[in-house]
């Protein structure tokens, strides 16, 4: 059996906010840094996250911002890049609410 046959999977939502602080920092490497090959890599990563989110959204721990943990955010870092998704999971849904870079002081940016 393969890794993720015969599990239940997650629906991954994301929400209008985090497309937009995706599409900020894509934008920022692509237009300001002027490196295509990188904004493309990053987008990668980011469909690859959401996608590994799919398998694993019940299982990561918890914000260590005791706000956002009782509120059930959990973060799940970019495999390549230096990013990070909030999420929160309702029922089989996982909703990504907010996506920042992970020198951001994203748990308190976002509380």
């Amino acid at each position: 059996m393969k890794w993720g046959e015969g599990m239940d999977l997650y629906d991954v939502i994301i929400t209008p906010r985090a497309w937009k602080q995706l599409d900020d920092y894509i934008a920022y490497v692509q237009f300001t840094l002027l490196n295509e090959q990188a904004a493309k890599a990053i987008w990668l990563d980011a469909i690859e996250t959401a996608d590994k989110l799919k398998e694993v959204a019940g299982s990561l721990k918890f914000c260590t911002n005791s706000s956002l943990s009782e509120l059930g955010y959990r973060p799940i870092l970019f495999r390549h890049h230096n990013y990070v998704m909030l999420y929160r999971v309702e029922a089989q849904t996982a909703y990504v609410e907010a996506i920042y870079h992970t020198l951001q002081d994203y748990e308190n940016t976002f509380a």
